[in-house]
């Protein structure tokens, strides 16, 4: 045991930054799920048609206790059919993103990369469009997302194995080629649907669904895809600590007992199902797996003991008050993508002259 946590600290170390201690980490998590749980009330509460927190709250617990009615029944639709599973969804879309992206820029050693790398974003678009094309209903149109996603990673995966290279690097690079076939693909299905489809809410509705929206979800697409999100998500969170080893080099994972490659495999595989079940609910939104793990590290440090839990409270944090402005500071709903790029784009670009300030 003595072994591992030094083999844990030293391959955080050469992932640059610093570690909290212990009791610092517990606190600053535990302020973080405390942060999650208020904005997630403040959520449901904010709209169009608002409701008292103290009404929300009561409305929430007279699910499981015996309370006295203090709301109407317009109140109880609002917070329980349309506001509370979109809160869910929304938190559980930020945290499979934000986790699966730590796990992916650890596992390459590359900050650059997203959890979409391995092109899934542009294959579940891909089955996405094409159902919405073919006038499919939304929960075909969900398993159409999700099994685009998963063709798409087989794709990028064949690369290295027609090349006989199993480099990351080459990997990566599978990824990006994939993605920009599937982008081809998915411009094609929408020039046919400009073209060739009388029924002018077709294109709108791939448009949107391509830009990232949860204003379809609902009680059914929470359980169609939390328990792969849940399930997969959590594997990530268990096994976080080989990442660790992993960062110390191939050489030495394998002289401490650690399968390399099932590893890699394992955490490709959970990273992919993650984010191929958020998209399929979703829809394709940016920056959120780019961005999050960064803001991760620079609060508890690169081990990845710390950063993938927090990654993932702090992905829920982010998503929620996205959504929120989303659907609260116009009249007419803002595509989540669009204000997701406002935020991490400048963001990103600090990251980025921050760290040539400091290499100089």
């Amino acid at each position: 045991m003595q072994e591992m946590d030094r083999v844990n600290a030293e391959g955080a170390g050469k992932l640059s930054g610093a570690n909290l201690s212990n009791g610092q980490y517990r606190a600053v998590l535990a302020a973080a799920v405390a942060l999650l749980v208020a904005v997630m009330l403040a959520a449901i509460c904010i709209g169009r048609y608002g409701v008292t927190p103290f009404n929300c709250v009561k409305i929430l617990a007279s699910n499981f206790f015996d309370v006295e009615p203090t709301w109407t029944k317009t109140m109880q639709s609002v917070v329980m059919v349309l506001r509370l599973p979109r809160v869910l969804t929304a938190a559980l879309v930020g945290a499979g993103l934000a986790v699966s992206g730590a796990a992916y820029q650890s596992m390459f050693k590359n900050p650059m990369v997203s959890p979409d790398i391995l092109g899934v974003s542009s294959g579940a678009s891909i089955g996405a469009c094409l159902s919405i094309l073919l006038g499919m209903g939304a929960v075909v149109t969900q398993s159409w997302a999700f099994i685009g996603g998963m063709l798409a990673v087989l794709i990028t995966a064949a690369v290295p194995r027609l090349m006989k290279n199993d480099s990351p690097v080459l990997l990566v690079l599978a990824g990006i080629i994939t993605g920009g076939l599937m982008s081809s693909v998915l411009g094609i299905i929408r020039y046919l649907a400009m073209s060739y489809t009388a029924d002018e809410t077709v294109l709108a509705d791939m448009t949107y669904w391509t830009m990232g929206s949860f204003s379809k979800a609902g009680a059914a697409e929470i359980l169609s895809v939390a328990p792969v999100t849940l399930v997969a998500g959590a594997v990530l969170v268990l096994i976080r600590y080989r990442l660790n080893v992993l960062s110390l080099g191939e050489n030495e994972a394998k002289t401490l007992g650690v399968n390399v490659s099932a590893t890699q495999l394992v955490i490709i595989l959970c990273s992919t199902l993650v984010t191929a079940s958020c998209v399929c609910v979703s829809g394709t939104i940016g920056w959120v797996g780019l961005v999050v793990p960064h803001l991760a590290r620079m609060v508890v440090g690169p081990d990845n003991r710390k950063t993938l839990p927090f990654s993932l409270v702090l992905g829920a944090i982010f998503m929620v008050i996205v959504d929120t402005l989303c659907r609260s500071i116009s009249s007419a709903e803002i595509p989540v993508s669009i204000v997701t790029g406002l935020i991490g784009a400048p963001f990103y670009f600090y990251l980025l002259y921050r760290q040539r300030m400091s290499m100089r």
